[in-house]
Order: structure tokens, then sequence, then C-alpha cells
């Protein structure tokens, strides 16, 4: 080892075994006076203990660490780097140092490297994976950084497998669903993104995706009865045969499909680069088949079955929340449908949800801001011809979709509540309209008033307060008021329904049931309801053709014939809807059919025109 002399500066001392060089400092001692005064110096012993310290800790370290030289090849390393790589320290040496830290399969790695090689970067820290000699995978923080005062650089590799490993089991638990072991709606959601954002171009794709979303039916039926212990044990045989499903599909057409559990009983199967509608359609059958055939859960034989909503398209223009929200329309269509089926997207249908939501959400505003009228269709006498009433029907004046029928908005207005406030509007609409034609036409018979009713108005509004309350209002005498209800939600009440129609009909109002014939025509019970009229449904009356050259439906007749005949010995009279021929019109008098409705008299028209049909006998149109 060269030591410095006095009048020069520290020099730099090479380290045995390629160890960092080290810069030691000057030992000055004084020595003994010679007549020059001259000052001797010897050997620095603190620079050497130095040194062989530096050395010692290099090598001792349990940091894998190496020393490189401006090419980039390993000068010295350590026993922890041999050790982290399976090998000498020795055979090491001279070998290039991205190679053993994996920074050349990597450009961007390699490329900061070769900066930090060349003084334009300070320093490189990345995290690689490094190849065992006994083949294992070892996950390192590799860091490789100047040493000062010479052209070598130091790299150091820090083992980080344990870690890792326990972010794989933390982004498993994150991932991945307990119970059946599926990807859970998290990676779903990540694995469907990042298909809907790769290119097509790139890897050869068809640039299409598909989904199948499905729900098993009744599976609350298994939690409630079996208990959930059962529940999940059924969760876990459901998600074994949709993956064996996915894979035999994934397997045939050349990709991989992603099976995952997106809660409760809501699995979903994701199809990249899927082909087509007939691929979906083949698949979903498949999924819904293998479903069908019984479980065996520990001696415990369970039947389920699923209802699945397809979708299929271009992935351009598509994202993850639109391409959801289809997939989740779709499996409300197959359970609407008859559960136990798969079914397709359906933009036109899709069109009519969104117009029907769109309906929705201007209803109430609607009611408030009176968008409303009413037109009129008369009730005639079948024996003498003479309008004897009318029924209101409302009608929608829509400022984007223009005037609407009540089929395409009275369900809505049931389902959401407002059909209590239009209700009421209605009524006393009608009943202020009916009284002003009988004001208008004293010598005449006054015509009567029929409004329809909903079941959630019996339910949700004091009906009986509101008709009296409107019937003093208007000044319309009570007998000329008919509510019409359907068949079905007059049949069977009980309890607050019951009451309210049967104050109705003390009050005097008429009671009507609409479309009869068609729901329960439980006939005993009819006897015990406060009810005054019926309305035969149109499509018994379309029986009678004959002005068409067809024959008439003998059957149609015969059970119009029964019900007329019964109604009236129970004193009830009977209304024929859907009167359109004057052979339907002779017939059903002959019968003792009461009152007729329909185009063979006149559509639903407004109120000036029914003014003008008052005292006319018989009607023409």
């Amino acid at each position: 080892m060269s030591a410095h002399t006095e009048g020069r500066g520290p020099a730099t001392v090479a380290t045995p075994g390629g160890a960092p060089p080290l810069v030691t400092e000057s030992q000055h001692m004084a020595a003994p006076s010679g007549p020059a005064g001259a000052v001797r110096s010897r050997p620095g012993r603190g620079a050497e203990q130095q040194l062989a310290d530096y050395r010692a800790a290099f090598n001792a370290s349990e940091l894998a660490m190496a020393l490189v030289d401006h090419e980039g090849l390993v000068v010295s390393a350590n026993d922890a780097l041999a050790a982290l790589l399976g090998t000498e320290p020795d055979a090491l040496r001279s070998r290039p140092a991205a190679d053993l830290v994996d920074l050349a399969s990597d450009g961007l790695s390699l490329r900061a490297y070769g900066e930090v090689l060349s003084g334009r970067n300070p320093r490189l820290r990345c995290t690689r994976r490094l190849n065992h000699a006994d083949g294992r995978t070892v996950w390192a923080e590799v860091t490789v950084t100047p040493v000062p005062g010479c052209r070598r650089l130091l790299l150091s590799a820090a083992d980080i497998t344990d870690r890792r490993e326990l972010q794989a089991r933390l982004r498993h638990l994150q991932m991945y669903d307990p119970v059946t072991r599926l990807p859970n709606r998290t990676l779903f959601f990540e694995r469907l993104s990042g298909a809907l954002g790769s290119s097509p171009h790139g890897h050869g794709g068809t640039g299409r995706i598909g989904l199948c979303y499905l729900d098993l039916d009744g599976f609350k039926a298994v939690n409630d009865t079996l208990g959930h212990r059962m529940g999940d044990r059924l969760l876990t045989a459901v998600a074994s045969r949709l993956a064996e499903c996915a894979e035999r599909d994934g397997r045939a057409r050349g990709g991989t499909h992603l099976v995952a559990r997106l809660g409760g009983d809501e699995f979903a199967v994701l199809v990249e680069d899927s082909t087509g509608t007939e691929q979906l359609a083949d698949l979903a059958g498949s999924l819904l088949a293998a479903l069908q055939q019984p479980f065996d859960l520990s001696g415990q034989r369970l039947s389920v079955s699923a209802s699945i909503g397809v979708v299929e398209r271009a992935a351009d223009g598509t994202t993850a929340t639109g391409l959801m929200q289809d997939a989740d329309t779709t499996l409300y269509w197959a359970k609407a449908d008859g559960k136990a089926r798969w079914t397709f997207f359906d933009p036109e249908r899709n069109a009519h949800r969104m117009t029907r939501q769109a309906l929705s959400s201007m209803l109430r505003p609607a009611v408030e801001r009176e968008e409303f009228t009413l037109e009129y269709q008369p009730l005639v006498c079948m024996a003498d011809g003479a309008v004897r009433g009318v029924e209101a029907l409302v009608r929608w004046r829509h400022p984007q979709f223009g005037t609407l029928a009540p089929n395409r908005f009275i369900g809505i207005a049931e389902e959401d509540g407002s059909i209590v406030q239009l209700g009421r509007w209605i009524l006393r609409t009608a009943c202020r309209q009916a009284r002003a034609w009988e004001l208008g036409h004293p010598a005449d018979h006054p015509l009567f008033v029929s409004v329809n009713v909903a079941v959630r108005q019996l339910w949700d509004s004091d009906l009986v307060a509101d008709v009296a309350g409107i019937l003093h209002e208007t000044g319309l005498a009570p007998h000329l008021l008919q509510l019409e209800l359907t068949e079905s939600a007059v049949m069977g009440s009980a309890g607050r329904p019951l009451r309210v129609l049967q104050a109705l009909s003390d009050m005097g109002v008429r009671i009507a049931i609409d479309d009869f014939g068609t729901g329960y025509s439980n006939l005993a019970y009819l006897s015990r309801l406060p009810v005054s009229v019926l309305k035969l449904d149109g499509s018994f009356v379309r029986g009678f053709r004959y002005d068409d050259g067809t024959h008439p439906n003998p059957a149609d007749e015969t059970i119009v014939e029964a019900m007329v005949e019964l109604a009236h010995r129970l004193g009830l009279t009977v209304t024929a809807e859907c009167v359109e021929t004057s052979g339907q019109a002779e017939r059903l008098r002959r019968i003792g059919c009461d009152t007729g409705q329909g185009w063979l008299y006149s559509r639903a028209v407004a109120p000036d025109r029914i003014a003008g049909m008052i005292g006319t006998s018989p009607l023409t149109v």
C-alpha cells in the first residue's frame, strides 16, 4: 500500500480484492527536528485500518452489493449478492451487471441504467425479478449509484420476495371472492376496463366484447330454508360449473373467458375478442343447461335455474358502465319473461324502456303543470241509439312526444304513485264537464260520466272523501258518476277496498267492472259486491263479426248471452266494448245488452263534439 508524503494531497487507495476505492486522510506526525527542521512522515495506520473495515463491511453485509466499472461489468461482488443469485462471488466478476439483475429485459430500465453509467443521472432504483440458480424467483429492489471520487458504481439488491408474496396474498384477498374463489367485482371491472381500453389492432383481436350476466332464480329460498351455509355450498358448486363451461368454450375458440362472482347470486362471464352473437348464444345456452342439472351437496339434492342477460357488441365506443347497464337491463327482461332463460340485448326494446323512464321522470311535474286533457267516448243505448253517458279518457299533451294515449303512462303513474294526484284531477275535470253538459241541455236526459279508478287510489287516498268533495264542488248528482275498476282489482277485494266501494255505492255512485270476462270471473263473489254495471271485454265482441264475411264465433255468442242473462238476473246492466260493426250491434241488441261503446258510434272526442250528440237518437257517425 502506498503512503503519501509531505507536500502531496490525499492519495486514492485501491482496495485489495476489488473493494470500493477509498480516499485516505493525511496522517501528519511531528518528527524530531533535525538541523534543517525537516518534518518526516510515515505510513498512516489509520487509513489502512479504515480500508480494511470498509472491505470487511462490504463482504459481511447482508445487503447484496457489487462494484461495477464504467462499462457496466462487475468488478467485485459480496457474498450476499452471490447467495441471492445462488452462485459464488468470483463467478460474478466481469459479468454485465445489467444481466445479473435483469435490467436488460426492460427497455426503460436499461436506458435509465445507461444514463447512470454515463453520469447523466445520479441514481437508478427499480424492482426486478431475478432468477436463482435453483430455479426460484427472487424479487429485489435494485439501486445503482455512483461511487464518489472514481468512475465506478455501487449496485445493491434488497431481497423483497417476502414483501411481494404478502402483497400478492393481499391482492388475492382483495380481488377474489372468499366463497367461490372466483374473481370478484373489483377484479372483474379491472379486467373489463382493460379489455375495453386495449386496441384490437395491437394483438390481432376481433375488437368485440361479450358478456353473460346471470342471476340464480329463487336463490333466496335456499338461504331461507336450508341456511346460508348450504347456500354458500350451492354458490361454490355453481361457480365450478360456470368455470368449466367457460373453459370449454374458451378452449374451443382459442381464448380464455373470465368468470366472476359480482355479489350475492350474481355471476358474469366476460368474453374478450368475441366472434359475434352466435358465440354468446352458444355460451349462454351451455351455461343455462349446466345449471339446470341437479346439484348433490352432502346428500342434499338441489335443483336451480338461472336467468341470463347477454350483450355482445364492438368494444370501440363501449364503456364499462354502459355495458353493465345494458346487461342488467337484459337480465331483468329474462326474469320478466319467465326466468330460466337467456335473453339478448335488444336496442329497440331498450329504447322503449328509456322512453318509459323519461316519461316516469316527467310525469309528476306534468301533473302539476296540468299537461293533460280529457276526451270522451259515448256510451250508447242499444235499444234506441241515444247517448246515455260517456267514458272520460285522459291524454297527455307531452311537449316532446306529442299526445300520448293512457296506455303509455297510466301504468307508470300507478307504479310511482302519481296516479292519485292525476286521478283526482281527472275526476274533478270529468264531473265539472258532465255538470256543464247538464246545465247546457236542461231539456235532455243528463249524461253520466264514467271515470277509471286505479287500485292504488283505493289504498293510497281517501277516495270517498275525494268523490264527495268533488261532487259537492261541481254540483253533479252522484248517480251521474260511474267509477270503473278492472275485474282483477275488484274480484277478491276485502278490507279497505271493499269498504271504499260500499261507501261509494251507498253515496249513489255507480260502480262498474271493466274488461269483465278476462280475469277471475268469480260470479258467486260478484253477487256480494256493490257493483251496478258490467263492461264486457272487447275480445268477446270481436267474435260477433258479420260485415266482413266471416262467421261469428258461436262460443263467444254463447258466453256473452249467458253473462248478459246472469247480469240481468243480478240486477246489473251490461255495456259491450269495442262495437265496430252494425252486425255486432244488432246481435248484442237481440241478446239484451244494455249499452254499447266503440268506433261504430264514435271515437273519443273533445267535449264540444259530445255536446252535439246530446239529444240525438239514434246516434249517427
